[in-house]
């Protein structure tokens, strides 16, 4: 009966949710697009000519946002590359790149190396979450673990200039990312976007500029 009751409160917040109704009117996938468009307001992330991954892309906004920034190529195309990584299916984009598995996979590796054809990349993006269980431990380290794989992706595939975006969650653990951001990147931002609902612990860290290159 309980689940039933907060089923229906998340349906009732989801439906009535101002970014939820603007995602619809402007063609987003999810209101999650918001969230990045704030942080790259602020922090100027994306500009033309870059070449962008986006980690755990589907269903797409992130990709949808990044391709809209980068609109104004030739024959109404995009000025720069995108390109979006994920286990799950993704409906297509215009001029996004979709790549299906596991980035941790060789398979998966060697089409992104051949789209980036010795190319590094400007700006890494990740959304991705794992399930959480609600036991805070387990939680911080499932979290840790996808941090651990975006940073090790962003080592081996982008520019020592370039920006790393992560979502993680303000609670157990936290503290220890914010440390292994700073011990990685030369500027380490967080960011809790408006369009994050109040009641989520969800944060953004930023980092920018690789340390420590061999």
């Amino acid at each position: 009966m309980a689940k039933n009751k907060l089923n229906k409160n998340w349906l009732h917040d989801h439906i009535n949710d101002p970014y939820v109704k603007l995602a619809q009117k402007e063609g987003y996938r999810a209101r999650a697009a918001y969230k990045l468009k704030e942080i790259d307001e602020t922090e100027k992330l994306i500009r033309p000519g870059q070449i962008i991954v986006d980690l755990g892309s589907t269903p797409g906004s992130w990709s949808q946002y990044a391709r809209h920034k980068l609109a104004g190529g030739e024959n109404g195309g995009i000025n720069g590359t995108i390109i979006g990584l994920d286990m799950l299916p993704m409906e297509p984009i215009a001029d996004v790149q979709f790549i299906l598995g596991d980035f941790r996979e060789e398979e998966v590796l060697v089409q992104l190396e051949r789209i980036l054809a010795g190319r590094k990349v400007d700006l890494v993006l990740s959304d991705m979450a794992p399930n959480l269980s609600g036991i805070a431990v387990a939680d911080a380290a499932r979290v840790e673990h996808i941090i651990d794989l975006a940073i090790e992706f962003t080592r081996a595939h982008m520019k020592p200039s370039g920006s790393l975006l992560v979502k993680c969650f303000n609670g157990t653990g936290f503290n220890e990312l914010v440390l292994k951001f700073r011990k990685e990147f030369k500027t380490v931002v967080q960011k809790k976007p408006k369009a994050s609902r109040d009641k989520s612990s969800e944060i953004f860290l930023l980092g920018k500029t690789l340390k420590n290159l061999v």
